[in-house]
């Protein structure tokens, strides 16, 4: 067996041990869909939005996604009209910052299909909302967003109350508005009746969500479905009590069999537990069923967290002493990017060398790898005979490049490090 291919099978071994059991794990950062009497309602009196500091908290315990809640009528405060400069740039700043850190944020207009009380898509007299007005707003909305990848547009939250046809025809004019943009953003779509897991094949609601969504189209071909999933007796999630220790992969079930039956990919974009021996289990039980399928399952997103919950039964927000709520221990059991493999103080999810201690994170070629686990020195993939053609070249000057170990020089330290990825490619590194 060759030197490169014994290596190469050491190296895969090494990624399954630190691989994320879903992409995305992360948390519902409320406040901005606050104040829903009072609407568009005044910023910080009947609204807020999350602060920078509490997506450091949660970066900082390995989660990569946000959700971020909000209403249309504060961003678009009247049908086909501009989006409100003061809103949109509160938005902006929200995710600018959070994607520069490498994470990813879901834009969720909480409105439940409606639109100053007026269902999507019904035209008539006295304030009606024609299907165009949804459609306006999308454009509008993807338009400021299409160029950065790490934002994903939720169509919708929790549509219900509704022909769930009249809500196909809703998400997917919204779809084809959006890629009309040339927005190649991954799309999260919800079903009829609050987009329930558990009742996504009932007809208690009109047609079976499982029946009409399959008709979803997009011209893009990138997107998933959102589904909800509380786990009290009603699954409307008002009860800190959970039914059982397994209510989570039993209200999960189906809904998994219908994405992996149609070769679709879901998000699980709510779910919570309250502070209890029973509702802990149940968390833990629901989690490890998506990891068991993630074949399906693109990840999850707690609800929630944010600045104005207070001592809400589900809140993940940290108490004011900073401590954690007790249901992070149950979700950081499944954020295994909140680990640190090489024990360098940098979280597997944002170090740039998972493997090596590399605290400096030096990465002087700007590749998204660290220098300490990135000997590709020619950038085609692959530790070779070439790159130790190159090093051999700098050998005893002061190349960054080929400076490994960050000592200032090139040396025989630097050759050790080189011994040891040959035949690998460089990384692995986190945030790649």
């Amino acid at each position: 067996m060759k030197l490169s291919t014994i290596f190469g099978i050491i190296f895969l071994s090494m990624c399954s041990l630190i691989q994320a059991q879903v992409q995305y794990t992360g948390v519902n950062l409320a406040g901005a869909d606050f104040g829903t009497d009072d609407l568009p309602g005044t910023y910080n009196t009947h609204y807020t939005y999350p602060t920078h500091a509490e997506v450091d908290y949660f970066i900082g315990k390995g989660m990569n996604i946000f959700r971020l809640p909000f209403m249309w009528e504060r961003l678009q405060n009247d049908q086909n009209g501009p989006l409100n400069t003061e809103e949109l740039a509160r938005i902006k700043d929200f995710v600018n910052y959070v994607t520069s850190k490498q994470a990813k944020v879901i834009l969720d207009p909480h409105n439940g299909a409606r639109y100053y009380g007026e269902i999507i898509g019904i035209d008539g007299d006295n304030g009606a909302l024609p299907l165009a007005a949804f459609e306006d707003f999308w454009t509008k909305l993807a338009s400021q967003f299409k160029n950065n990848n790490n934002v994903i547009f939720g169509l919708m939250n929790e549509p219900h109350e509704m022909p769930s046809e009249l809500w196909l025809d809703d998400a997917n004019a919204a779809i084809s508005a959006i890629r009309a943009t040339g927005a190649q953003n991954l799309i999260l779509v919800p079903g009829n009746a609050y987009t329930g897991a558990h009742s996504w094949n009932d007809n208690w609601y009109g047609t079976p969500n499982g029946e009409v969504m399959q008709n979803i189209i997009d011209p893009g071909n990138n997107y998933a479905f959102e589904a909800h999933q509380y786990l009290d007796s009603d699954s409307s999630g008002t009860s800190p009590n959970c039914v059982s220790a397994t209510i989570g992969s039993t209200r999960l079930q189906e809904f998994t069999n219908w994405l992996r039956q149609h070769n679709e990919r879901g998000f699980l974009g709510e779910f919570a537990g309250g502070r209890n021996a029973n509702c802990y289990s149940a968390l833990g039980d629901m989690l490890d069923f998506i990891d068991a399928n993630d074949d399906v399952w693109l990840g999850w997103s707690y609800w929630a967290a944010g600045p104005w919950w207070g001592e809400d039964i589900f809140t993940l927000e940290p108490k004011a002493d900073g401590t954690d709520r007790p249901q992070m221990a149950i979700l950081l059991e499944h954020i295994s990017s909140a680990q640190d493999a090489d024990h360098d103080g940098i979280t597997d999810a944002h170090d740039n060398c998972t493997l090596v201690a590399n605290a400096d994170q030096e990465d002087s070629d700007g590749d998204g790898y660290g220098n300490y686990c990135d000997a590709d020195l020619d950038n085609n993939g692959l530790v070779s005979f070439n790159d130790l053609d190159i090093f051999r070249s700098y050998f005893g000057t002061s190349n960054p490049d080929a400076d490994f170990d960050g000592s200032g020089s090139v040396s025989f330290g630097d050759l050790d490090i080189f011994r040891s990825l040959f035949g690998l490619p460089p990384g692995p590194a986190g945030r790649l």
